[in-house]
């Protein structure tokens, strides 16, 4: 950064258009006050998401834990610059949820589980910051899926990690206790 780069704050991004010139969604995050524009998601990036999103919400839904948002919902994980990630997948709990007073504003937090899928553009440096990112905004857990390896990587902090297998179940472990995912089912979806 420049010492002339004027940087813009989460509230400047959550007005800020979400199209280019030629109509084009464009997907915006926020690292350390700087915009980054992302690229569009593939259709596994999209299959991913809504395989977890669904099983996500029913267990939470069941067990009356929170709630549960899919791609792009932004979550403010650091102030003073701002950091604003678009996670792909989040739960928040009911009590963390009381401290949000407008729903039309990102997450001010990050979210109890924050869920990433890899994108092919997506650098392990970059996966690298977002999940120390998540954790320093308030995070429990960080799950970042690989679809091309069929993997997850079950982050619990930034420096503890299991390396999840397709004939692996992953587990809530103690952010959604209980809940398990059999990642072959989830995996055979992008195949469907």
């Amino acid at each position: 950064m420049s010492a002339t780069t004027k940087l813009i704050t989460a509230d400047e991004l959550l007005v800020m258009p979400h199209q280019d010139a030629r109509g084009n969604k464009r997907v915006l995050e926020l690292i350390r006050g700087e915009l980054k524009i992302m690229s569009a998601t593939g259709i596994t990036h999209g299959i991913i998401c809504t395989e977890l999103v669904f099983e996500l919400t029913r267990f939470v839904k069941a067990n009356n834990l929170g709630i549960v948002v899919g791609p792009e919902t932004g979550c403010v994980v650091e102030h003073n610059p701002d950091s604003v990630l678009g996670v792909d997948v989040a739960y928040v709990s009911h009590e963390r949820m009381k401290g949000v007073e407008n729903l039309e504003k990102f997450l001010p937090f990050a979210p109890d589980l924050a869920v990433e899928v890899l994108s092919p553009t997506n650098t392990a440096q970059e996966m690298d910051e977002k999940v120390a990112l998540y954790f320093a905004g308030g995070a429990g857990a960080v799950w970042v899926f690989n679809p091309r390896r069929r993997t997850v990587a079950a982050y619990t902090s930034p420096f503890d990690v299991r390396i999840l297998g397709e004939q692996d179940v992953l587990d809530g472990g103690g952010v959604l206790q209980g809940f398990s995912l059999e990642l072959s089912k989830l995996f055979s979806a992008i195949n469907s």
